[in-house]
Order: structure tokens, then C-alpha cells, then sequence
């Protein structure tokens, strides 16, 4: 049995927030102009690289702010 694991951005600690990074970010897109959280499932974030790397989607721009 294989566990699902959940990936999940949070664009508050992102350091891109607000930045020209932003407006061109996967989270940004799927989500719209006021961005929060974004979660996906392992499956659906391999789905999404692939889309990423064909170029149909913006690449995910996220950095975490340390703290």
C-alpha cells in the first residue's frame, strides 16, 4: 500500500511574495492575483512538473523565508 503524500504552499512564507517572481509563479496562477495556499497530492504535483516542463504552465517560483 503506497501513502499519498501532500505537498503544500503556503505564499505567506514565501521571500517572492509581492515581487515580480510572483505574478509569473504556478501558485499565482492556479490560485489567481491574491494567492494563499495551494495543496496538492504527489500525483497531481508529478502531473503538474510535467505540464511545467512542456512549458503550459509557469514554474513554481516559491522560496521559503527562514526564519
Amino acid at each position: 500500500m503506497r501513502k499519498d503524500i501532500e505537498v503544500s504552499i503556503s505564499c505567506d512564507e514565501c521571500v517572492r511574495r509581492s515581487t515580480p517572481d510572483c505574478a509569473d509563479c504556478l501558485v499565482t496562477f492556479v490560485l489567481g492575483e491574491k494567492p494563499g495556499e495551494l495543496s496538492l497530492s504527489s500525483h497531481e504535483a508529478d502531473v503538474v512538473q510535467l505540464f511545467t516542463d512542456e512549458g503550459l504552465l509557469p514554474s513554481l517560483r516559491f522560496h521559503r523565508a527562514h526564519p
